[in-house]
Parts: structure tokens; C-alpha cells; sequence
């Protein structure tokens, strides 16, 4: 860890404080009014501390060096990936892995063979089996993923995202209307848009769809939401399709222009 924070570009006092937060520390428990004897942590991260994460982000940002394929880190999410056409890529993906696993053993990191999964996105149909393995291990190959809270289908259809998303609103809403069933309406609508809305509109702007009975299935979230809440005569209270268009619109002309989307809807 500290010979990956103390490079030139980092000041030599942060270096410092970060080694005494990382060394010479211990640990005991506490049985009724018994104290343990204090063991040295040897782990390092001290768990559940504010600085962990972040140290965990610079201990992995390495991971992507001498990688050919493309390579998306999130918290402890990996996520390797690249264009395959013929049987050389699929070997330069191989060793990619390869190169992952090699990784692994030199920062001591352990992977999850349970958690490695592949898809592969495609227009027609493909009988061939993937055949790429990691730690030993064959990766086996699902027709869909989860990635960032959303559902990645191989035919690149969003119908498991909707149905997931859907059904997950209405949880959160029978939830808020069960625990709030005697509270104002202005408490009932905060409570929408923060619990269920926030729901139906994550990642919106990727998934929205175009068929009719899925978006009036989504429809009904809303409208049950707004008998709830006593507002199926606010104007506000627009169709999730016309807000979806709204997100959409923002986030393309963000991926345009480099604005954020805040700044692209006012």
C-alpha cells in the first residue's frame, strides 16, 4: 500500500500520516467486564473506518496496467471487456485474464470464483460455448448481468430491467404506504419521490421503453402512488414516459456538449 501512495505526485507529509495510520495498530475485546490482550492488526485497514475505501481505490487503480482489453473499476467491481471478432481476440482476452490473475497473486488480492461471471453481446445467435477461464476456473457464461443496479440482457434488450425495476418499485411503494398510511399528503408525496420515484427512474435514460404494455405497467406505480398520496389532480405529477424523455434528452446532449446534466436541464 505505501509503495503505491508514495510516488513524486503525492506530498511526502500525507505519505507519513497514512503510514501511522496504517501501522502499530491493535485491537481487543470486550466480554462483559473482561478485557482481552491487546493483538497487533496485521489486515491493516482497520474496518469500517471512513479512509478504507479510499485506500482500497489506490491499492487496485494499478489493476488496469499492461491490460489490452478495456478495463472499468467500480468500488470492488471489475469489469473487463473488448470486441471479438475473430479467435486471436478471444486469446488476447484470454491472456488479459490472465494478466488479471497474475495481478491478484502479487497484491495478495483474492477473487471470488462464485462472483466471475461472462456475457457477450451479440445480434445473432452464437452455439459456441465461451471458453475463458480464470484462478482455474472456467468462467461461466449467463445470457444476463448486473452491473452498477442495472440488468444487461445479451440481446441487449432492457425487458429483465424493466420487469426487476417494476417490481422493485412497487415493494418500495407498498412499504411507504403501509408505514405512512395515516400521514398528510405532502409527507406521503416526499416519500414518493424519494423512495419509489428514485426507483423507477434510475439509469432511465439507457433503459426506457418503447413497448406499450411496459410502460403502462410502469404508469401504474405511478398512479397508485398519487391516489396514495391525494395528488391525481396535480399537474406535477407528469407520466414517468414524458419525465424518461426529459432524462434522455438531458443525458445525450450531455454525452455532446460535456455538461453535467443538472446544468443541460436548466
Amino acid at each position: 500500500m505505501l509503495t503505491k501512495i508514495a510516488n513524486p505526485a503525492v506530498d511526502s507529509k500525507l505519505v507519513v500520516w497514512i503510514r501511522k495510520f496504517l501501522l502499530c495498530r491493535t485491537q481487543r475485546v470486550r466480554v462483559g467486564g473482561q478485557l482481552s490482550e491487546e493483538v497487533r492488526i496485521t489486515s491493516v485497514v482497520t474496518k469500517g473506518s471512513v479512509l478504507g475505501p479510499f485506500l482500497f481505490l489506490v491499492y487496485v487503480n494499478d489493476i488496469w496496467k499492461n491490460m489490452a482489453s478495456t478495463i472499468r473499476l467500480y468500488a470492488d467491481v471489475c469489469l473487463i471487456y473488448r470486441k471479438i471478432i475473430n479467435n486471436e481476440d478471444m486469446d488476447k482476452f484470454q491472456n488479459d485474464l490472465a494478466r488479471l490473475r497474475d495481478w491478484a497473486i502479487v497484491n495478495a488480492m483474492k477473487i471470488n470464483p462464485s462472483k466471475i461471471k461472462a456475457i457477450r453481446f451479440k445480434r445473432s445467435m452464437v452455439k459456441d460455448p465461451l471458453n475463458y477461464s480464470l484462478m482455474g476456473t472456467l468462467v461461466p457464461e449467463e445470457s444476463s448481468c448486473k452491473y452498477s443496479g442495472m440488468i444487461l440482457s445479451s440481446d441487449l434488450s432492457w425487458a429483465d430491467q424493466v420487469n426487476y425495476t417494476m417490481k422493485k418499485a412497487w415493494k418500495a411503494l407498498y412499504f411507504t404506504m403501509r408505514i405512512l398510511k395515516k400521514d398528510n399528503s405532502n409527507t406521503k408525496s416526499l416519500a414518493y419521490m424519494s423512495l419509489v420515484l428514485s426507483i423507477l427512474e434510475y439509469g432511465a435514460a439507457c433503459w426506457d421503453p418503447y413497448t406499450e404494455g411496459q410502460i403502462i405497467a410502469l404508469d401504474m406505480v405511478l398512479k397508485k402512488a398519487a391516489k396514495f398520496a391525494h395528488q391525481t389532480n396535480n399537474p406535477k405529477w407528469k407520466n414517468l414516459a414524458s419525465r424518461r424523455k426529459l432524462s434522455g434528452i438531458c443525458a445525450l446532449f450531455k454525452a455532446y456538449s460535456g455538461m453535467t446534466a443538472k446544468e443541460a436541464c436548466c
